[in-house]
């Protein structure tokens, strides 16, 4: 039996995002961020409801600060205690999950989303996702920058700013443009 569009994408095979189905998912989580980056003003908690509507999995005392922006939302797992700080973006056509206790400073990008390297098949329409997987109590300064397929180890510290393009080891502080391990 051939995949649908969006098992592909789940499956981080190549894909066309113009699906009908893929399409849908998107239009329900546009009305799902309407709805979310309108209660700024709610509690924690109020807003942490609105959380498990939409995402894989949110941990106890998980708080995003709207504004808020993703794909779908149903890629995205929490752990306990995380905390992004506001005008987050998460790409997410395939998993992302944060560990328990990360923090992430304003403006941070999460992207899952990636395209094809030869120009024939990227202009057919066709993307994919790589996985991101941030560990437990990471430190993620503002304005970072997380690409596809990136593994960011528990404990790590991401610099304001960076671009990280690659894993990052337990307990690193990973800066720059491309972020590079720090002694």
């Amino acid at each position: 039996m051939e995949q649908t569009q969006k098992q592909k994408m789940l499956a981080g095979q190549l894909y066309h995002a113009s699906d009908p189905e893929i399409q849908e998912d998107q239009q329900s989580a546009k009305a799902w961020m309407v709805r979310y980056n309108a209660a700024l003003g709610a509690t924690d908690e109020e807003r942490r409801e609105l959380l498990r509507e939409r995402l894989a999995a949110v941990g106890s005392g998980a708080v995003i600060r709207p504004p808020f922006h993703c794909d779908y939302g149903y890629n995205i797992s929490l752990g306990a205690d995380v905390f992004l700080n506001f005008n987050c973006v998460i790409l997410d056509v395939v998993a992302v999950s944060i560990g328990a206790g990360t923090q992430i400073g304003p403006a941070v990008q999460i992207y899952t989303a990636d395209h094809p390297r030869d120009p024939a098949v990227r202009r057919s329409g066709a993307e994919f996702g790589r996985p991101i997987a941030i560990g437990r109590n990471v430190w993620i300064g503002g304005g970072a920058i997380i690409l596809p397929g990136v593994t960011i180890a528990d404990d790590a510290i991401i610099g304001s700013g960076s671009v990280v393009t690659r894993d990052v080891p337990r307990g690193a502080t990973a800066l720059g443009n491309p972020a590079r391990v720090r002694g």
